[in-house]
């Protein structure tokens, strides 16, 4: 080949790979304390388009078993968090649910927990993926801010690939943006 057929090849490749790169800042993580003020992160609302999301309440409380052989611990108040529709801004409501956990966590340092951030099935898979790491980012802050080890968490991602409810109604994509809080 000659120079200006590799210096081609170059650009290609080049921009191929920068096509793939992603312009989601995973760094800015919204948190409100319970007044719902901002007290972090440079996205405050944490959604350019959270104000077509639903306002109401959450009366779902999900238990898990007790302890055993590494299954998940039971938490006072459930183990989710819900979201707003493409927004990983945490609701007032689901406040008590991270005290809780932060109170377990930090009562017994030999505890873990896994905080699993989902989507529900519109937008790409990448976009999905970004969304489910912030959901889970955004939980492990407000844990670490409540005095939990930052060594204590692990935030992961699944987007949408592994919805609580299948279908395509607005109630079941409802149960699918959420954040688990797996305390083993």
């Amino acid at each position: 080949m000659n120079k200006l057929n590799q210096w081609t090849l170059a650009a290609l490749v080049a921009a191929a790979l920068a096509g793939c790169g992603s312009t989601v800042k995973l760094d800015d993580v919204a948190v409100e304390d319970r007044a719902g003020q901002s007290v972090s992160g440079a996205n405050a609302a944490g959604s350019a388009n959270s104000g077509a999301a639903s306002q109401a309440k959450s009366t779902v409380t999900t238990l898990t078993p007790a302890n055993n052989g590494g299954a998940d611990m039971v938490v006072p108040g459930g183990r989710v968090v819900y979201f707003d529709y493409d927004s990983f801004a945490i609701r007032a409501e689901f406040q008590s649910v991270i005290e809780a956990h932060a109170k377990v966590i930090k009562g017994d340092k030999a505890l873990k927990a896994t905080i699993q951030g989902h989507t529900d099935e519109r937008g790409g898979r990448e976009y999905n993926l970004a969304l489910g790491q912030k959901r889970a980012e955004a939980v492990r802050k407000a844990l670490t801010l409540l005095g939990v080890s930052d060594g204590q968490l692990e935030a992961v991602s699944f987007g949408k690939e592994k919805p609580a409810v299948v279908g395509d109604s607005e109630a079941a994509m409802e149960k699918n943006r959420r954040a688990e809080i797996a305390v083993r």
